[in-house]
């Protein structure tokens, strides 16, 4: 477990299942209240992460749809009795059909409905912390970014990587729209924004911006 950011939120990643999908716990630091953002697995180390923290899970928020990020949202929703914040429900279908490719792909995965679906503008809240919403379809139509502006932090499941950016061969992806996501809708939270991606390490904004073969400024100029 890593931890990264400074108070008033931190942020622990616990890589979880085969694909060492960066599971983040979030929290506030003044009531220790937080929530796990795309638990796709691996529950029992996402539980050992609470318990060393002590923090109080409030909630489950969830990126996209793909099994790997939530395909274990639903049971431990059930288990430990928090309500699931996310997607934006363009990504019901994926949700809908995580039976079927958690089998394929040897992972358990368990369709769930979201307590409540995000769209483009919304804020969810962990403890006393507020976190915007921002709709970046791509990888998948209904993939959102959760951004901490006071910590200068976001939670971009897989719309950017280091040095990459998310596929966008499944069904629904596209790969301008991806693009246009990054560019018009991440870029302008600033430079200085630490991202957590869902795979692999951070980084920040103004280093892809700069540094990023499929989306730094050079390639738009």
């Amino acid at each position: 477990m890593t931890e990264a950011s400074q108070t008033p939120m931190r942020v622990a990643i616990v890589p979880v299942t085969a694909f060492e999908q960066n599971c983040s716990l979030v929290w506030c630091t003044k009531t220790m209240r937080g929530a796990l953002v795309d638990p796709g697995g691996d529950l029992d180390k996402l539980k050992l992460a609470l318990e060393k923290t002590g923090v109080t899970l409030e909630k489950i928020l969830v990126t996209h749809g793909h099994m790997d990020h939530c395909g274990q949202a639903g049971v431990l929703a059930k288990e430990l009795g928090v309500p699931i914040e996310g997607p934006h429900e363009g990504d019901r279908f994926w949700i809908e059909s995580l039976d079927d490719p958690a089998k394929r792909y040897g992972l358990e995965g368990e369709s769930f409905e979201p307590d409540r679906w995000l769209v483009n503008g919304d804020q969810v809240t962990v403890g006393d912390l507020t976190l915007d919403v921002v709709h970046c379809p791509g990888h998948t139509p209904g993939h959102v970014v959760f951004h901490h502006a006071p910590s200068q932090v976001a939670l971009v499941g897989d719309v950017l990587f280091a040095g990459s950016i998310g596929r966008t061969d499944f069904p629904q992806g596209n790969h301008q729209d991806l693009l246009d996501s990054i560019t018009q809708r991440l870029w302008p939270l600033g430079d200085e924004v630490t991202f957590v991606p869902g795979h692999g390490p951070t980084s920040t904004f103004g280093q892809e911006r700069r540094t990023n073969p499929f989306v730094a400024d050079s390639r738009f100029g």
